[in-house]
């Protein structure tokens, strides 16, 4: 029997989540999933924030079939069938340009998918990023596809092609009409600047009131202010976000993001209706942090906030402790007190009487409801260790332990 006639074929893979520092906001083109503008993010470590994705082919399956966090969801979504046209597509292609025999009986099997996520969904946390990155990477996998997965995960969710690699990532908008040139591009390896550190202050975990593709085509419609930043604002941003990550200069990329998630946030509030993903604790941690950088004379911190009111902050290692405490005198935990910080350990640190009387707040108890402390990671990875799969030798989800 042919190797290629194996009765069940299984990868699982994991994939992380991405946080733009140039914002991606607005496609000009609904099917393919084109950008208004370019972005530039950060890969964040699987360690701490990860989506697992198991896909198995078999002769057996009569049907495409797909679980989330442990339920079954509807299959014929576009943007999945859109992923799984794609990936079939390149895996055909391949074939026909070898010089094998006819393609193997494989390309025409249902595959079954099974995918969770160690952080909550729909939270505003790149959930869906994570999640396309990780189904296009288990795809190309176990299809036998090993060409530029952008353009599959993008078909699914446009921020997922920059989880495709780690680091820092650029995803360039294109120019082609057939998207060809909308492509993920490593800007400098994890490795590049190991005092980085990541602090998502999770505020809400709840599902956000509109999804960020709603979003999107209403500001697309009808905000002035989004073709502009389009336009005259976010090419140079582009250079100038990655000359900082290449000098590592903390100073000039702790501004420019700021700067970055609050224009994004302007042409929101600059969209008709409007629309705003901040709360008032999203509010109060962008207070607190441009005090706290007052205080110390310096960007020693600095937030930014997707479509969601959960804030991601980046600052170097040797800042963390403090500025920690001072997210603890602000939003004091309520019961959580020793689960309140995930993640990263971070030592504790007292606050000075300088700093606690420069934040100047009233202290607003469970605003955050924890912290999870992270730093840059790595691209998508295989796992080889088969009890990491999701779905048993059956191509069902295995009973969770």
């Amino acid at each position: 029997m042919a190797s290629e006639e194996k009765p069940l074929v299984v990868v699982t893979c994991t994939a992380p989540v991405n946080i733009a520092v140039i914002k991606y906001w607005g496609k000009r083109d609904e099917d393919l999933v084109l950008p208004i503008n370019s972005s530039l993010s950060v890969t964040l470590h699987q360690d701490q924030l990860k989506t697992t994705t198991t896909a198995a082919i078999s002769k057996d399956f009569t049907e495409d079939r797909i679980w989330l966090n442990g339920r079954e969801e509807d299959v014929g979504q576009p943007r999945l069938q859109a992923c799984l046209r794609e990936i079939r597509r390149l895996a055909r292609k391949r074939r026909s340009t070898g010089d094998e025999d006819p393609p193997p009986l494989s390309l025409s099997y249902k595959v079954h998918v099974a995918s969770v996520n160690n952080f909550p969904t729909a939270a505003g946390l790149a959930s869906s990023a994570a999640g396309y990155a990780c189904l296009a990477y288990a795809l190309a996998r176990v299809y036998g596809v090993d060409s530029d997965l952008s353009e599959v995960a993008r078909r699914g969710s446009g921020s997922a092609c920059r989880s495709l690699y780690g680091g820092f990532v650029e995803w360039q908008m294109g120019e082609r009409a057939d998207g060809k040139d909308s492509v993920a591009r490593q800007v400098a390896p994890e490795s590049h600047w190991p005092e980085l550190r990541v602090l998502i202050l999770v505020v809400s975990a709840d599902r956000k009131l509109m999804g960020s593709t709603a979003g999107m085509r209403t500001s697309v419609e009808t905000s002035p202010l989004l073709r502009f930043r389009a336009e005259a604002v976010v090419p140079g941003r582009m250079a100038e976000m990655t000359h900082c990550v290449r000098e590592r200069d903390f100073q000039g990329f702790g501004r420019l993001t700021m700067k970055d998630s609050n224009q994004f946030h302007a042409t929101c509030l600059d969209t008709f209706p409007p629309i705003s993903y901040l709360s008032d604790i999203s509010r109060r941690i962008v207070r607190l942090v441009h005090c706290f950088n007052a205080h110390h004379g310096q960007t020693k911190v600095a937030y930014t906030f997707d479509a969601g009111p959960n804030a991601v902050v980046f600052t170097l290692d040797d800042t963390v402790p403090e500025f920690v405490a001072a997210v603890r005198h602000c939003f004091p935990p309520e019961s959580n007190g020793d689960k309140f910080l995930k993640g990263l350990p971070v030592s504790p640190a007292s606050l000075s009487d300088e700093l606690r009387a420069a934040l100047d707040v009233d202290p607003t108890p469970g605003g955050v409801k924890y912290i999870i402390a992270t730093q840059v990671g790595p691209g998508p990875q295989t796992l080889d260790d088969p009890h990491a799969h999701l779905l048993g030798p059956d191509g069902l989800p295995k009973p969770a332990a």
